[in-house]
């Protein structure tokens, strides 16, 4: 069985037992989180939402809270002397998937 849910403007097939990295969420470590989102479960039996299945939800417990790697942003101007540059780290929140309720 798998699900197809939206969290953070992004739309991520689970199953149990993934890990998956999601944008941030506020929870801590090691507490569960109740994602209603659930555009599609497939599976034996299959289900789709229009656009989110009724009743139906994931529940993930929050492994990690992180950042990612870090990457350089340079902005340049030709002929104007002009240059830029800025570093950024997106915040991340790692989960991982108890359970499928349809």
């Amino acid at each position: 069985m798998y699900a197809i849910i939206e969290t953070g403007g992004k739309q991520i097939k689970v199953a149990v037992g993934d890990k998956i990295y999601v944008e941030k969420l506020d929870a801590e470590a090691g507490k569960d989180v109740t994602i209603d989102k659930v555009l599609f479960i497939g599976g034996e039996a299959t289900k789709v939402g229009n656009p989110y299945v009724s009743g139906a939800n994931v529940v993930a417990k929050v492994e990690k809270q992180g950042l990612s790697k870090k990457i350089t942003v340079f902005k340049y101007k030709a002929k104007a002397n002009e240059r830029k540059t800025i570093g950024h780290r997106q915040p991340y929140t790692c989960l991982v998937i108890k359970a499928i309720n349809a």
